[in-house]
């Protein structure tokens, strides 16, 4: 990889496209996360999926559609913030990625992580989460603020994913939202 003083998100994504180190290269179009490059909150998905894969963007199918939708709910858009996902690759036919996949890409969400600097990241969903609490389950802890460090809080949302398939999360999901614009107002968190 590159020496951290001459890393910046343009030659990270260079990088990722000569990636080989996971087997899904293969199969699949790498996905670097994009939006503001000093945001404050950081949302992290599990893997690419179709559109996202054809498109080279995170986030941009129906998933996506419905997280801008949360966004705008709480006031935000996806230049205030910056969306990635755990693994780079779209596992084939959007399967669960697997833990040698996660692993294999975590360095390059960590250097994205470090080059952004967010107080705020907010995993989407169970594969997103156990990266940063191997013992949470999303269900007990979403919308609910968790501290990793002085200056990082983890976040963890149900993924936008999860209100197509089961329409009963989307209130779910509202609410997750309002709680983190609560959260970000009463932190003093600023998100523009």
């Amino acid at each position: 990889m590159l020496a951290m003083a001459t890393i910046t998100l343009e030659s990270l994504r260079e990088k990722l496209k000569e990636w080989k180190g996971c087997e899904l290269h293969k199969t699949a179009n790498p996905v670097l996360g994009e939006g503001n490059p000093q945001a404050t909150v950081m949302f992290i998905g599990e893997a690419p999926g179709q559109k996202e894969d054809e498109l080279g963007r995170p986030f941009v199918g129906a998933a996506g559609q419905f997280l801008d939708e949360l966004l705008t709910s709480i006031g935000l858009k996806r230049a205030d913030v910056y969306i990635s996902n755990v693994v780079k690759y779209r596992p084939p036919e959007n399967r669960d990625p697997l833990p040698e996949e996660k692993e294999q890409c975590m360095p390059w969400l960590m250097l994205e992580i470090a080059l952004i600097k967010p107080r705020v990241i907010v995993p989407l969903g169970k594969h997103a989460l156990g990266n940063f609490f191997t013992k949470l389950s999303i269900s007990s802890v979403h919308g609910q603020p968790q501290k990793l460090t002085d200056s990082l809080t983890i976040f963890p949302i149900f993924h936008p994913a999860a209100a197509l398939h089961n329409g009963g999360l989307r209130q779910t999901l509202y609410d997750d939202f309002s709680a983190l614009k609560k959260f970000l107002d009463e932190n003093g968190i600023p998100t523009s």
